[in-house]
């Protein structure tokens, strides 16, 4: 998990440390709303930031590379769970990358199968909205078929 934060000192203006993001930029600069930056501290995917004394969060370009990273996989729809792994494997980057390797295959894997299931949904309705009468309702292929899942061709777009 994420180790404790650590408090700095400000500067005597108020001012963050020089080189140093508030929580805010961090999230412009990536793209990631403040929540879920917040929500990424609590699951340990991003370390507790270092804290001003006024206890406002402090990160620096480690932490916009690392969000950056966490995003950009999230993005491509990685699960926290397989994040949280690539991350570990960044971390040690002598290790052998057959683990990425597996993740991203895993990953593709469970893509293709939404793909065909999307591309079977899509069929589906494809074939019951060109059946339809377009006439009343009780005479309603699409209604006719939502009632009766025997109806469809196939079983592998639920």
């Amino acid at each position: 998990m994420s180790e404790p934060a650590q408090t700095i000192g400000a500067p005597p203006s108020g001012a963050l440390p020089t080189g140093a993001l508030s929580i805010g930029a961090l999230a412009r600069q990536t793209g990631v709303k403040v929540p879920t930056i917040r929500f990424y501290e609590s699951i340990g995917l991003l370390p507790r930031p270092e804290r001003t004394a006024s206890e406002r969060r402090v990160y620096d370009r480690r932490a916009v590379q690392r969000l950056a990273f966490v995003r950009h996989a999230r993005d491509l729809g990685f699960s926290v769970e397989a994040v949280r792994s690539l991350l570990d494997l960044a971390d040690h980057p002598d290790q052998s990358c057959a683990d990425a390797d597996r993740l991203a295959a895993e990953h593709l894997e469970e893509i293709e199968r939404k793909i065909a299931q999307l591309q079977a949904l899509r069929d589906e309705l494809a074939r019951v909205t060109a059946e339809c009468a377009r006439g009343r309702v009780a005479d309603c292929r699409v209604i006719e078929v939502l009632s009766d899942h025997s109806l469809c061709l196939t079983r592998d777009h639920h």
